[in-house]
C-alpha cells in the first residue's frame, strides 16, 4: 500500500525535473501543488486510491490523478520514468545554486554538455559558461561563489542557525534613524524546520534607504556583498548564509510583509480572493479594480497592518506559521482558527538529561535553571540500560536517582519553593516494540517517553509495529521523536505515522515535538491529522545541558505550524494537573 509520503515525493521530483526538461511551467507547478495537498491530507491517500476519487481533491486533475493510481497498481510513474531518462541526476543538484534559474540550468548543460557540479565548476572557472549568451562573466563568477559556498556549508540551515544569524541585523536595523518597522520575512518568518537564504523588511521613507543600507552591508558578519540596488541588497555571511534586505515605505509595508511571508501558494490563494472581491493584491498593496479589469494603483486601500488585508479578503488573520498552503485560507475564512499555544504558556520542562545518563548538569542544576526560567516542574528522563552508548541506567541506578529526586522535592518544599521534579524515563523501545526494564519497575516511574534509537532502517510494517506495541504499553505516557531524523544529517525512519497518531489519541498518549533543532519532530506536516484525531503532544527540549532547555521555543514555533493548540499541548497544564495527566485520572 502506498503512503502520502510516497505519493508526495514522487510529484515533487516530478515538478523539478520538468523545470529541468523546459516544459510547460504551470503543468509543473501542477505536480507541486499535487504534493503539497497529499503531504497535507489527514488521511491515507490510498483511500482516494481505492475509491478512485482523487479529484474531489483540490488541486488534483485527472491527468496527476491517473498518474498517482498508474504508480499505486504498477509502481510506477511513467512520466516520471520519461523525465529520469530524459533529464541527467546531477542537474537536479544545479536547483540549488543561487541565481541559476531552470532556464540557464537547460542552456548550459545542452550548449556545453555537461550534468554535474564539478563539470559545471571546471566550466565557469575555463570561461566556456562566461562565453554563453545571456551569462557572461559576471554571471560565472556568482555561480563559481555559489558552488564555493554549497561545498563548504550545504545550501539549507536549520531554523536555530537562521534565527541566531538574523538577530545581530535585526539589532542594529531598528535603532537607525529613519527605520519604523523591521520583520524576518520568507520561511524564516514562516518557521520552517530548515531555511535557505534569510528575508529582512524595512519600513522607511526613501530619503533614508542609502543610509540604511551602508549599515546593512557594513555589518562585521558580512563577508560579501552579492547585490546592492535601490529597494534591496544581498550579503553573505561569514557562515556562507545568504542575507537579503528590502526597503518599502510605510505605507507599503503591510502588503510587501504579507507577500514576502507567505509561500507562494498561500500568496496566490489570497490573489485570488483578491480579484473575487473586484480588487487586486501584490507587494505594493491592496487595489481596486478598474472598469476595464485594471487595479487603480492610484487609490490603494488604506491599512495599518496585515490583519486588516486578510479582513477586507474576508477572512480572519493567519498567523505566519501556517502560511504554508496546506489549506489554512479555507480554514480562516470559516472562523479565527485554532488557538495556537505560544511560547509563555509552557509550565514545565519535560525530557531532560542529567549527569546520570549522558547530560551534562545535576538534577538540582537543572531544577534550578528551570526555576530561573519560570518554570514550575521538571521532567527528569535520563537514558534507560540499553543505551550504553549514553550512560544508560542499571535498575539499581534507577532506584538511587528515585531518591535523589525525592530528597530534592523534600528540599524544595522546605525552601518554600512551588516547584516539582517528577521521576521519568526515557525508555528505548526495543526492536519488537516491548521496554528496557521489567514491569515491575516501570511502575514505578511517574512517566515514561518511550524512544527508538536503534535499528532506524526497519522496514515500515516492523517498525510500526514496533511503535504500536509501546504506545498499547500502560507505562508509556509520551512517545519521544518518532521519526528519529537528524534534520540535514539522517532520512527519518519508515512508518504509518496517520497510524500511530489514531493510535496515541486512543489511548491518551502523548507523541512529543521534539525541540531540539536537529530533530523538530514530530514533523509539523501531520498537524492536521493530529488535529484531527485529537492527539497530544508534549513540548520537550531533549535537553542535556542547561542552554538545551531553551531550545524549547524552537518546538513551540513547529507546535504553532502543527497547528496545536494550547490545550492540546500537557505541559502547559499547572504541576497538578501534569501530575493528574500521566498518572491517567485525567485526559
Amino acid at each position: 500500500m502506498v503512503t502520502n509520503q510516497d505519493v508526495a515525493v514522487r510529484l515533487r521530483e516530478i515538478y523539478k525535473l520538468m523545470q529541468l526538461a523546459g516544459m510547460n511551467r504551470f503543468r509543473a507547478i501542477a505536480f507541486d501543488r499535487a504534493a503539497r495537498t497529499i503531504e497535507a491530507l489527514p488521511e491515507p491517500v490510498s483511500d482516494y486510491i481505492e475509491e478512485r476519487s482523487l479529484t474531489d481533491l483540490k488541486g488534483i486533475g485527472k491527468s496527476i490523478a491517473e498518474d498517482i493510481y498508474h504508480y499505486a497498481e504498477n509502481g510506477h510513474i511513467p512520466v516520471l520514468d520519461e523525465l529520469r531518462e530524459t533529464v541527467p541526476d546531477g542537474l537536479i543538484e544545479w536547483l540549488d545554486i543561487s541565481g541559476l534559474g531552470p532556464k540557464n540550468i537547460v542552456k548550459i548543460h545542452k550548449e556545453l554538455g555537461i550534468e554535474t557540479m564539478a563539470e559545471l565548476k571546471e566550466a565557469c572557472e575555463d570561461g566556456r559558461v562566461a562565453s554563453l549568451q545571456g551569462l557572461g562573466e559576471k554571471s560565472a563568477e556568482k555561480i563559481l561563489r555559489s558552488i564555493s559556498w554549497l561545498e563548504q556549508f550545504g545550501q539549507r540551515i536549520l531554523l536555530s542557525e537562521a534565527m541566531w544569524i538574523s538577530a545581530p541585523f535585526r539589532a542594529v536595523l531598528s535603532k537607525l534613524n529613519g527605520v519604523q518597522r523591521v520583520d524576518v520575512a520568507g520561511s524564516l518568518r514562516r518557521k520552517r524546520e530548515t531555511i535557505g537564504d534569510i528575508d529582512l523588511l524595512v519600513a522607511a521613507e526613501k530619503e533614508f534607504a542609502e543610509e540604511i543600507f551602508d549599515h546593512f552591508t557594513g555589518q562585521e558578519q558580512v563577508t560579501e556583498v552579492l547585490g546592492r540596488g535601490e529597494t534591496k541588497s544581498s550579503v553573505r555571511t561569514g557562515g556562507g548564509r545568504q542575507v537579503d534586505l528590502r526597503i518599502v515605505s510605510p505605507e507599503e509595508y503591510p502588503a510587501a510583509l504579507l507577500y514576502f511571508t507567505g509561500s507562494k501558494e498561500h500568496n496566490v490563494a489570497l490573489r485570488q480572493r483578491a480579484r473575487s472581491r473586484s480588487l487586486t493584491l501584490n507587494e505594493y498593496g491592496l487595489f481596486p479594480v478598474k472598469d476595464d479589469g485594471e487595479p487603480d494603483r492610484t487609490r490603494p486601500l488604506a491599512v495599518k497592518g496585515e490583519e486588516e488585508i486578510y479582513q477586507k479578503l474576508g477572512m480572519n488573520p493567519v498567523p505566519p506559521e501556517l502560511r504554508e498552503g496546506y489549506g489554512e485560507v479555507e480554514e480562516f475564512e470559516e472562523g479565527p482558527g485554532p488557538a495556537l499555544v505560544t511560547v509563555d504558556q509552557i509550565r514545565g520542562v519535560i525530557h531532560a538529561h542529567s549527569v546520570w545518563s549522558d547530560g551534562k548538569q545535576t538534577i538540582e542544576e537543572m531544577a534550578r535553571a528551570c526555576m530561573e526560567r519560570g518554570y514550575h516542574y521538571l521532567g527528569i528522563s535520563d537514558h534507560s540500560k540499553s543505551a550504553a552508548y549514553a550512560g544508560g541506567l542499571s535498575e539499581d541506578e534507577v532506584k538511587k536517582q528515585w531518591d535523589e529526586v525525592d530528597t530534592l522535592n523534600e528540599k524544595f518544599r522546605d525552601e518554600g519553593t512551588e516547584f516539582t521534579i517528577f521521576k521519568g524515563m526515557e525508555s528505548d523501545i526495543l526492536s519488537d516494540g516491548s521496554l528496557d526494564y521489567p514491569e515491575a519497575l516501570l511502575e514505578g516511574f511517574d512517566f515514561v517517553i518511550a524512544s527508538v534509537h536503534s535499528a532506524l532502517d526497519m522496514s515500515r510494517d516492523r517498525m510500526t509495529r514496533r511503535f504500536r506495541n509501546a504506545i498499547e504499553h500502560p507505562a508509556v505516557r509520551i512517545v519521544g521523536h518518532p521519526t528519529g531524523r537528524l534534520l540535514l544529517r539522517r532520512e527519518e525512519s519508515d512508518l504509518e505515522m496517520d497510524e500511530l497518531i489514531e493510535l496515541a489519541a486512543e489511548h491518551n498518549t502523548a507523541i512529543e515535538i521534539n525541540a531540539n533543532p536537529w530533530r523538530l519532530d514530530l514533523d509539523w506536516r501531520h498537524g492536521v491529522k493530529a488535529r484531527e484525531a485529537g492527539l497530544l503532544t508534549s513540548i520537550n527540549p531533549d535537553a542535556h545541558t542547561i542552554d538545551g532547555i531553551d531550545d524549547i521555543r524552537f518546538g513551540v514555533a513547529i507546535a504553532r505550524k502543527g497547528r496545536f493548540e494550547t490545550k492540546r499541548v500537557v505541559n502547559t497544564r499547572s504541576a497538578e494537573e501534569f501530575a493528574s495527566w500521566i498518572s491517567g485520572t485525567t485526559n
